[in-house]
């Protein structure tokens, strides 16, 4: 199965509110599908995560009444942890996003094993031919 390549993009303020985990109109959803299955899927998904953060780190840097050293870093492991955590549930997270969309659950990490697959049998497929370089 091949990832439906959307030709419409979200403007930027839908992808904004889709990155703060908001809907898309139904006519974006070929557009979330290909955004967490094509290949980048997991840097698209860290930036989603950043600016989720933004908000919190602003606060974080512009009223906390510290010294700027102190609050630099604050800022610096709120986001750090923030990307740990979304990394963990990256997968989970990503599965949401598509059934948002209308997709049924389990397409996405679906679309990516089968691409995982099929670029595995590729990189193997020269030392396959004819049984050469094969032990079984």
């Amino acid at each position: 199965m091949r990832t439906p390549t959307a030709a419409r993009r979200p403007t930027p303020l839908q992808w904004v509110r889709y990155a703060l985990g908001g809907r898309l109109p139904s006519e974006l959803s070929p557009w979330v599908l290909a955004d967490t299955t094509e290949p980048g899927w997991a840097r698209r998904h860290l930036t989603r995560a950043v600016v989720q953060l933004l908000p919190v780190l602003v606060l974080c840097l512009a009223v906390v009444p510290v010294p700027l050293v102190y609050r630099l870093s604050a800022a610096a492991g709120g986001l750090l942890m923030g990307l740990i955590f979304s990394t963990a549930f990256m997968v989970e997270t990503t599965e949401h996003r598509v059934a948002k969309a209308g997709y049924p659950p389990g397409t996405a990490a679906r679309i990516r094993a089968d691409r995982h697959e099929r670029e595995q049998l590729e990189r193997r497929s020269p030392y396959r031919r004819d049984g050469a370089g094969s032990f079984d």
